[in-house]
């Protein structure tokens, strides 16, 4: 496994992958910790997760430097990803014992309930764009329900994943509640299939996501699968253009637009189209790129050399298939991995950047008839993550939303997780549900209990 900075190309570190006997120590490691763990009371574990939450806190400028050399994330946006970690933590410390509570039903029984009881050992698959974020969101409620984890984190982030595993180990998490297994794509498959996993969630591509669930199906594994994303900012003709523009490319560039629910894709209404696009320009041109570790950029790099190369040939496919090359269009030249903010307009079906999810920053607009047209045009696409509607009319945006096949939908908003709220889509976006009482019941046995 190999760290690299991508704002210089820079190899910072290798990593051995793990031996069979290594992964076969963890997975001991974490099936033999479930009795103690499972019997451990609430209040315990949330002190332990208050723990995480205050060390993430104390430490967020050194986090959040590991996080920006590592992946290329904005110095900015790591540190507000080492606080959202943070606020999860405290989120399900709060809250996990009574979304898990014992639930009485009226039956012919003296006495019949809910009960919501830990599975096992929850293998978690880990992408490298939100290296900490992902993983505490997937560990605080599975852990917070009785679970035990281990994580296998993107190849291409090895140093985040050793300072998980420090950060759990540091707050007094028995041996083997979590930790992080440093193996390859197929060593996760042979743990997929190990007796000791009973689940497995995963944050990646559409096509991982098939691959895990296959594996898991095979075994009769319950998996959580939150894949690609290729979401709709709706513009209707009524939408304060300026607020729409001025967060459309924010949603747009968030963590250089390697986010699955980025705006990705700008449907506007045709009698103001011309206008919003732009705007839109306007907003992505002014942007400063540059060294994700300087305050004052706004644009880093993307995470990997052979990801900017994937986005170029898709943005190069495009142009050659009709589209309309409005800013951008190319790799920045000079070191590390940094491409420009780019704009397709005129793109319709056929194109790769209609129908493919874009994973970078790179915006296209749809031009939309109506705002019927607007709606097929946001359903038609395999992805379903989340969409967003802007429109004056706050009633008109919620029965647009409603309709919109995603698992998220915000009127004049921009689509962002919440530990309050679920978090999945539809279609080929995945399924199952992160955070809220929903998360942290994914990874439970839902038992009725009946006594006469």
């Amino acid at each position: 496994m190999e760290s690299i900075n991508p704002a210089t190309g820079q190899l910072l570190k290798t990593f051995d992958t793990w031996d069979a006997a290594q992964l076969e120590a963890a997975l001991r490691a974490a099936a033999d910790a479930r009795a103690e763990w499972q019997a451990t009371p609430f209040g315990e574990r949330a002190r332990l997760f208050r723990t995480i939450a205050a060390a993430l806190r104390k430490r967020t400028a050194h986090y959040a430097g590991l996080i920006s050399q590592e992946m290329g994330k904005l110095i900015k946006e790591a540190r507000a990803e080492v606080e959202k970690c943070a606020w999860g933590c405290e989120y399900y410390a709060e809250n996990g014992e009574r979304f898990l509570r014992d639930e009485v039903v009226e039956t012919d029984a003296s006495l019949s309930y809910i009960a919501y009881l830990p599975l096992g050992t929850v293998l978690a698959i880990m992408p490298w764009n939100f290296p900490f974020w992902q993983v505490f969101r997937a560990a605080a409620p599975a852990l917070m329900a009785g679970n035990t984890m281990v994580l296998k984190h993107a190849s291409s982030v090895p140093q985040c994943a050793q300072a998980l595993d420090e950060i759990f180990r540091d707050a007094g998490f028995p041996r083997g509640v979590f930790s992080a297994l440093m193996i390859s794509a197929a060593q996760a498959e042979q743990a997929i299939a190990d007796p000791r996993i009973q689940a497995v969630t995963l944050t990646g591509s559409e096509a991982a996501g098939r691959g895990v669930a296959a594996a898991a199906g095979a075994q009769l594994k319950k998996t959580v699968l939150e894949l690609g994303g290729s979401d709709a900012f709706v513009v209707l003709e009524d939408a304060d253009l300026e607020q729409a523009a001025a967060t459309g490319a924010a949603a747009r560039l968030l963590n250089c637009g390697q986010s699955c629910i980025a705006a990705k894709r700008f449907i506007v209404v045709g009698k103001i189209a011309d206008e919003y696009l732009a705007l839109l320009k306007q907003k992505l041109q002014a942007l400063k790129l540059g060294d994700p570790a300087l305050e004052g950029t706004q644009l880093g790099p993307m995470a990997r050399a052979d990801l900017r190369d994937q986005l170029h040939a898709q943005v190069r496919d495009s142009v050659a298939a009709g589209a309309g090359l409005v800013l951008g269009g190319e790799p920045h030249p000079g070191p590390g991995f940094f491409y420009k903010a780019t704009i397709l307009d005129q793109v319709g079906p056929g194109m790769r950047a209609y129908d493919e999810e874009l994973f970078g920053p790179v915006a296209i607009v749809l031009r939309a008839r109506n705002e019927d047209d607007a709606l097929r045009l946001a359903n038609d696409n395999r992805y379903g993550l989340g969409a967003s509607v802007w429109t004056r009319d706050s009633k008109r945006g919620e029965r647009f939303a409603r309709r919109v096949q995603s698992g998220a939908s915000f009127v004049n908003g921009m689509v962002k997780s919440d530990p309050r709220l679920p978090f999945g889509g539809v279609k080929a976006s995945g399924y199952g549900r992160e955070l809220s009482i929903h998360g942290i019941r994914e990874f439970v046995n839902v038992k009725t209990m009946w006594i006469k």
